[in-house]
Order: structure tokens, then C-alpha cells, then sequence
């Protein structure tokens, strides 16, 4: 089952309890004077379609990301979206073509320290993971003469294909690559490792060191599936002093955990930081104080998804729940934070096609603002992180909905 297919069949669950999240939203105030804006509509064709993952901004204000599908093949595609005039025109950068090349775009991508474009496929890079590949980790860059149309291809080279070797890594899901400052790459991948509690693995953290014209994969952890998590699929964070932080959906006391790696002379050891309440899809966010912002798709039992907060407090953290959903519904990516502080969430919720949510701390209180509640034809399920530029906009993609079914680019502007 595709990862678009297993959210959308999650719809069918949400559902049920789509009364009880109505009255959830409509508890949160709107705020005032938002302007809402689709700058782009999917087709489905070469453009993509059904893009997982949000956007990445460069210093020029151009926005980068992936779709899952769409393409030749329907096998996904890297795009570009740049303002031009008073409007945007998105162009196509790269069409994956599966078999050894990549299929379905799920990830986010990264704008390296050399200028080119890294990220990840959810399949593709052979015939292994039952035949549809175990996903790659490639690289683009631009054409090496100028080019004027919006279909250009840009150049890419796949960086390495998982599921190589016995106890590999298998299937990276919405995560971007991480670079540290000697321009070595990090991620997950949800399945694959040495475990063998989980069936197919329980995921690892792998990092890709680059050299001789190619790069080397060193698998730093494999996951166990017990209580040390299993199943990471989104991106990690350093601290500074070069420690790895990540999240699981699944294992822990409560279907998924909130975890540290520490470099040591014989390993990685992992430290739980706190459970993660049920199915961490998203990563992890910082915030000026050190403390740490994540969420989670769906709660315990019937309960929904929340947005948290991990306090340090000498060798442990303080977990502070900021938000919770009420229902079958919450944030499937990582939460975004300003200069201010204020945390911004996008939703999956079923009762209203999806939320984008500011939280604004006052006096230890946070206080939750529906920024634009979506009615399908402006975009449906946005389940990718939301960015913001200087003047406060909010961009990011659904994945779902608008005039075409095949999801949306939008912005909010206060």
C-alpha cells in the first residue's frame, strides 16, 4: 500500500468523529485578516501530484519541493515555484522514472551546502522491497547552460539506493536530509535495519559521508521495536553539540517515542527523551530556549492528536501538552516556529479537510488560532510542514484537494 493510500483509507477512521472535531474547530477563534491564496494547483501530469511533504525557501524567495506522483510514470517530480510578477509559475526540475531511479517523492527536500538539491523517494533504486524498490536519496543540479523554459531537467545522480546489503535500511518516508557542518547527510528510513522484532525491520538512522567521487553509507542505528521505538519516518535535528533527535510511530509504552542519539567511541546510544503519545510522524523543532516542539497524528484509544512541548530539566525533559485535537485528527509533520516564538501546525482533520493552526504563548498560556480551514477545492489534508517568509506569510502544500484532486500550493498572508 502506497503511503497515499494508507491516509487516505485513515479518512475512513477520522470520520467517525467528525462531529466531535467540528466542535472542536469551531472552539478555536479565527484570526482576523488572514488572506488565504491557492498559487498553485496540481494536475496530476508533469507538474506532479499528491505532494506529502512542505516546501523549502532559498534566500531569493524561490520555494523547492516534491511531489509524490504525477510525472512520467506517475513516479513523482521535483519542483520549483518562483514569483513572477504579481503571480507564481512552478517548474518541473526533475521527473523521476522508477526502477533504478526513484519513485514516489514523499520526502521534503534540502538545499545543500554546495547549492544543489538532496532528498529522498519512498520506493524505487532496483527490484528489491517486493519489487518496487526500497527508495534512494538522490541529487540535482541545475542544467550546465542557462535554460528559459519551465521544463527544463535538472541533472541528478542518485547518491545511494537502501536495501543494498542484509540489515539496510528500507523505505525513507517524509523526511528531509540533514547535513552537518562537514557536509555529511543524515536521515531515516521507517523499515529495514538488523532488528528482527518488526516485520520488513524497524527502521534506522543512517548517515552518507561523501568522498572519492561517491558517498558511503554508515547505518548508525537500528531501531528494535520494543521500547526504544521503531519506525521513524520524518527528518532529524542536531543539537549543538552534535547530538541526533528524532521520533518514532511506533514502540515505547505508547506507539512511538521521542528520542536522543548520542555519538560515542563504540556507537550511537540512544537516550528516550518521552513518549510520544501515538504515531510521531513529524520531527522535531528548537526553539531559542533549547526546548524541543514536535506532534502526533492520533492520540491513545479514541483520542486525537497533540502538539507538545519537551522542557530540559537537568538529565531529563518536562513534557507539556499544548494542543490537543479531541479526536482522530492532528499534525502529520513537524511544527514551525518564528522569531516570536509562536508555533504554526498543519493538521489532518477529516471534519474540515485539514487546519492550519498558530499557537501564541502569553503568560505560560497558549492559545490555539484556526489560520484557514480547508473546504476541498482550496486543498484538502495539508500534511506537510508549513514555512513562513519575513513578513509573516504562511506557505505550504496539501496533498489533496483543489480544482484538480491532485493538491494545492498555498499561501496565508495576515
Amino acid at each position: 500500500m502506497s503511503l497515499q493510500q494508507q491516509r487516505i483509507a485513515s479518512v475512513s477512521v477520522i470520520t467517525l468523529t467528525v462531529l466531535f472535531l467540528a466542535a472542536f474547530v469551531l472552539a478555536i477563534p479565527a484570526a482576523e485578516a488572514q488572506t488565504y491564496s491557492v498559487l498553485h494547483n496540481f494536475t496530476g501530469q508533469g507538474d506532479g501530484g499528491m505532494p506529502d511533504a512542505g516546501l523549502t525557501r532559498d534566500a531569493a524567495g524561490n520555494f523547492y519541493g516534491a511531489a509524490y506522483s504525477g510525472g512520467v510514470g506517475n513516479n513523482g517530480v521535483v519542483f520549483k515555484l518562483t514569483r513572477q510578477g504579481s503571480g507564481w509559475i512552478l517548474s518541473t526540475l526533475y521527473t523521476f522514472r522508477g526502477g533504478e531511479d526513484g519513485s514516489g517523492a514523499a520526502g521534503g527536500i534540502t538545499i545543500g551546502p554546495d547549492g544543489a538539491i538532496y532528498g529522498t523517494t519512498y520506493h524505487g533504486g532496483g527490484n528489491g522491497c517486493s519489487g518496487t524498490g526500497c527508495g534512494i536519496v538522490y541529487r540535482l543540479t541545475p542544467p550546465p547552460t542557462v535554460c528559459k523554459s519551465v521544463s527544463c531537467s535538472w541533472m541528478e545522480t542518485v547518491i545511494y539506493r537502501f536495501g543494498l546489503s542484509p540489515g539496510d535500511g528500507t523505505l525513507p518516508e517524509y523526511g528531509s536530509p540533514l547535513f552537518d557542518r562537514a557536509g555529511n547527510l543524515y536521515g531515516t528510513t521507517s523499515a529495514g535495519g538488523s532488528s528482527p522484532n518488526c516485520s520488513g525491520g524497524c527502521g534506522t538512522v543512517y548517515e552518507l559521508t561523501p568522498g572519492n567521487g561517491g558517498w558511503t553509507e554508515t547505518k548508525l542505528f537500528s531501531f528494535n521495536g520494543s521500547e526504544y521505538g521503531s519506525q521513524p519516518t520524518d527528518s532529524l535535528i542536531f543539537d549543538n553539540a552534535g547530538n541526533l533527535y528524532g521520533t518514532t510511530t511506533e514502540g515505547g509504552c505508547c506507539a512511538g517515542v521521542v528520542f536522543e542519539l548520542s555519538p560515542s567511541g563504540s556507537g550511537w546510544t540512544e537516550t528516550i527523551l518521552a513518549a510520544a503519545a501515538t504515531q510521531s510522524y513529524g520531527g522535531l523543532a528548537w526553539d531559542a530556549q533549547g526546548n524541543l516542539y514536535g506532534g502526533t497524528a492520533h492520540g491513545n484509544g479514541s483520542g486525537g492528536g497533540v502538539v507538545f512541548q519537551l522542557v530540559p530539566s537537568g538529565a531529563s525533559w518536562v513534557y507539556n501538552q499544548l494542543l490537543s485535537f479531541g479526536s482522530e485528527a492532528g499534525p502529520y509533520d513537524t511544527p514551525t516556529l518564528d522569531s516570536a516564538g509562536n508555533v504554526y501546525v498543519s493538521a489532518y482533520a477529516a471534519a474540515t479537510f485539514g487546519l492550519i493552526v498558530k499557537l501564541t504563548q502569553s503568560q505560560g498560556m497558549w492559545t490555539p488560532t484556526v489560520l484557514h480551514s480547508f473546504d476541498v477545492m482550496d486543498g484538502e489534508y495539508p500534511v506537510g510542514s508549513v514555512v513562513l517568509d519575513a513578513n509573516g506569510s504562511v506557505y505550504g502544500t496539501t496533498s489533496l484537494g483543489g480544482s484538480n484532486g491532485q493538491g494545492v500550493i498555498f499561501e496565508i498572508t495576515p
